[in-house]
């Protein structure tokens, strides 16, 4: 039987080769290649010259980086600060059980999360038209003396995309927050109201908690989609905009690997933007142990 036992070894590999192979071809063979081809300068497809950590440094010293980031973190402390307390608040007030039409409402909010980001860069490049769009009808037959052209895109393009997103990703962080409210002890409510506690004592001191770890993993998973943010102004302002104002990190990356055609120096930024994602979720997941 030990035998028998000893030559059967290899079997539980053979279920799980599917998986190894996949990962090997779709995900450990590109990250190598990607390591590699970050210290090369290449001209094409296939033309290089290695410059070890050239394209870092480099990549620290371009104003445009400098830029991207910036723009890319003014998007992202947007969507925590403004899009998270929106979706937590829609959240408490149709979690309520005495609201009527709860689940048409959460419908509702939830809809412009499946349209995807295409649909509504095209959808707000209609609503923020310099002539004819819906902002600037809407102003002039309300507002005397309004001018007849206000490029809001080129004028406010973080407040464009911010706003845009708010309307898209609200109520997906919604649904989030649902989910982890609707698990909330009914009873230690019940008993906080009966002690006295008022709605806002009720939520810090009862609800919050339960809900705390769902709260954190979705301010990392905004983190993360912000910092990666590409098709939105890109079709919504057909690049980076007027000054760069739109430029985000993904954007210099891809302007970098495919307009320009040098795939090291953008495999370098990708690098440095996976280890700042590491960072972050590495970083939140500390701060939750410590919590527990």
């Amino acid at each position: 039987m030990n035998k028998s036992v000893g030559q059967a070894w290899w079997v539980p590999y053979v279920f799980l080769s599917p998986f190894l192979l996949t990962f090997a071809i779709f995900m450990a063979y590109p990250l190598v290649e990607s390591a590699i081809l970050a210290g090369s300068q290449t001209y094409g497809p296939s033309h290089s010259i290695w410059v070890g950590w050239g394209n870092f440094r480099h990549l620290f010293q371009d104003p445009n980086f400098w830029l991207a980031l910036e723009n890319t973190s003014i998007y992202t402390l947007a969507s925590v600060t403004i899009q998270l307390p929106l979706a937590l608040g829609l959240a408490l007030i149709l979690n309520q059980p005495g609201l009527k039409g709860r689940s048409l409402f959460r419908l509702i909010f939830f809809l412009p999360s499946l349209v995807g980001v295409v649909f509504v860069a095209m959808m707000f490049s209609v609503i923020l038209g310099d002539r004819e769009g819906l902002v600037n009808t809407v102003l002039r037959s309300v507002v005397p003396g309004f001018p007849a052209t206000f490029p809001w895109l080129q004028k406010y393009i973080m407040t464009s995309l911010i706003v845009a997103s708010l309307w898209m990703y609200v109520g997906f962080n919604m649904v989030y927050f649902l989910a982890a409210l609707q698990n909330v002890s009914r009873d230690a409510l019940e008993a906080a109201s009966i002690d006295g506690a008022s709605a806002f004592q009720r939520f810090r001191h009862v609800t919050f908690p339960e809900i705390k770890p769902v709260f954190g993993f979705v301010i990392l998973l905004s983190i993360i989609g912000s910092l990666q943010l590409f098709e939105l102004p890109y079709v919504l302002l057909g690049g980076p905009g007027p000054e760069q104002k739109g430029l985000t990190l993904v954007m210099y990356l891809y302007q970098n690997g495919f307009e320009r055609n040098d795939l090291g120096f953008a495999s370098a930024i990708g690098w440095a933007l996976a280890i700042v994602l590491m960072g972050i979720a590495l970083t939140q997941r500390r701060l939750s142990r410590d919590e527990s």
